[in-house]
């Protein structure tokens, strides 16, 4: 049995009073003490090689909240108080154990990222007392582990770019919920937002405008720029997934490069790749390449949602008509599924797995080589016609889970979907919505997911605003297995995140005060 042993200092033994944790999300199982507390004073550590980042992260977390430490060292097991051992009773990759007494806080878990989790609990309690008491931690016994394996949270840059520092800002807030999986929408109509040596017009050209400014200048992610972010995010344990959206959503890039372009529609002028010239595979393998050195993650998102927006003109194109006629392909469906088909054998050609919106589950790609995203919340039989043929998805639906979807009947400022939009109460009762497809398609319900599409967001302080408390609500219902976590506990729970929230100038909706949050409002083209 091997152990890692991280500590925290506390002097004596004070009376805290909390029978309640306030852990978002909801732990499995939690017995807390009354009258019996641990007090933060300092940070004494032993670890075994190679844990010092987890030790680094942690002790920087608490000191960005305004946990003042005395010091930080490291110690032996018998300095120290708080311990996280890493052991195999604890079963499953992400769970823990962690046990306050009045003499010590131990975490085990088998896993560093069971380890972690461990430790935003013991960061959740700390921040949660209050600074006169002296930051007490209840005593008492917490076991864990998550419901879903996939806890996700999408950001569309395209749209709007927001930039390292505030992409860095998410994932901090993700790792503080426990939530592991950022999907970075990079490519669409707007803008392209990462560098691809080989084709440097992608970001020159391609990375000019936004959704509401098409002149803006261009803006984007150089490689070592993602590697960073990619990095800053596995210290985290947050596994990065990339979108290269195709064969639709491509005007960015056929603005840098004209030659690969199928034309579009009307309103969506220039909207496809062109699936009918080899050139275009080429050109979107070589981009691939590139992006499957850059992501650790074994996963690649290609889209392939919408193409019908802007595919009229693939009926005059003179490629796609030979290719249809070679390839007796009876109309545009068809060519766009070959299109998917093919791409999808390049991505796993690069050990990859493709990921792609729901419109996939009809293209024939075999289940064992694909994952889908379901986001059509009014298109269940796609959602089950998925699972009926074995694909693992990632539930994404636009009610409740899309972010840019307002959060309260009083806002004037976002989507609404027929007067419908995405409240806390609808995130915190996703699961039992959904129970009877969850209950029947475990294996193959990988996780649920919140997607920031940002045609609306076009500031920080808006994206703040669409995001908390919801990320907080989603990671509730991804983490915990309570199949409805009550309204009032959770905003019971969500006390210590409104202080920090003010503490930290995020601009947050208080849906117990909405005059105090005023609407941050978005844009509209």
């Amino acid at each position: 049995m091997k152990s890692i042993f991280f500590l925290l200092v506390l002097f004596g033994s004070f009376c805290s009073g909390f029978a309640q944790t306030t852990i978002i999300p909801e732990p499995a199982s939690s017995q807390m003490e009354e009258g019996k507390a641990l007090k933060i004073n300092q940070i004494r550590f032993f670890c075994q090689p190679g844990q010092e980042v987890l030790v680094r992260n942690f002790s920087q977390r608490l000191a960005g909240f305004g946990i003042k430490l005395k010091d930080t060292k490291q110690a032996n097991l018998k300095t120290a108080n708080l311990v996280l051992e890493k052991v195999s009773q604890v079963s499953g990759k992400e769970a823990y154990r962690l046990v306050i007494t009045p003499e010590a806080a131990t975490v085990q878990a088998s896993t560093d990222a069971g380890l972690f989790y461990g430790l935003q609990s013991v960061l959740q309690l700390a921040v949660a007392a209050p600074l006169a008491s002296g930051m007490q931690i209840s005593c008492g016994t917490i076991q864990d582990q998550p419901h879903f394996g996939w806890r996700g949270l999408m950001l569309d840059e395209s749209r709007h770019f927001f930039g390292k520092e505030k992409v860095k800002q998410l994932l901090d807030w993700m790792a503080f919920y426990k939530l592991n999986r950022f999907h970075w929408h990079l490519t669409d109509e707007p803008g392209w937002r990462i560098e691809i040596l080989k084709y440097p017009k992608l970001t020159s050209v391609g990375g000019i405008g936004n959704y509401i400014d098409p002149k803006a200048p261009a803006t984007f992610y150089t490689q070592a720029e993602v590697k960073e972010i990619v990095q800053y995010a596995a210290e985290r344990c947050i596994e990065i997934i990339p979108e290269i959206d195709m064969p639709g959503h491509a005007a960015a890039a056929n603005r840098a490069y004209p030659e690969f372009s199928g034309g579009g529609s009307e309103r969506y002028p220039e909207f496809t790749f062109n699936p009918g010239k080899e050139e275009t595979y080429r050109f979107l393998t070589d981009i691939l390449t590139e992006v499957a050195q850059l992501f650790p993650s074994k996963y690649i998102h290609l889209g392939g949602d919408e193409v019908h927006f802007g595919n009229q003109q693939w009926n005059t194109n003179a490629d796609v008509q030979a290719l249809m006629k070679k390839q007796n392909l009876k109309d545009l469906q068809a060519v766009e599924f070959y299109f998917i088909n093919r791409m999808s054998k390049e991505v796993a050609a690069l050990n990859k797995t493709m990921i792609g919106w729901d419109e996939i589950v009809t293209a024939g790609i075999p289940a064992s080589q694909c994952v889908t995203m379901w986001w059509r919340h009014d298109k269940t039989e796609q959602l089950n016609l998925a699972l009926k043929q074995g694909y693992h998805t990632v539930l994404c639906p636009r009610i409740p889970l899309y972010f840019d979807f307002v959060q309260s009947a009083s806002h004037k400022s976002g989507r609404y979907w027929k007067k419908d939009f995405a409240s806390l109460e609808k995130i915190l009762g996703f699961r039992s919505f959904y129970n009877e497809t969850l209950s029947s398609y475990p294996e193959l319900i990988d996780g649920i997911q919140a997607n920031i599409w940002t045609e609306t967001i076009h500031s920080a302080e808006r994206l703040d605003y669409m995001t908390y408390p919801r990320m907080a609500a989603l990671a509730d219902v991804a983490w915990s297995r309570n199949p409805a976590p009550e309204y009032k506990d959770f905003i019971r729970r969500m006390q210590p995140s409104f202080r920090l929230y003010q503490e930290k100038n995020i601009s947050y909706f208080n849906p117990e005060n909405p005059e105090s949050t005023p609407e941050i409002v978005g844009v509209k083209k």
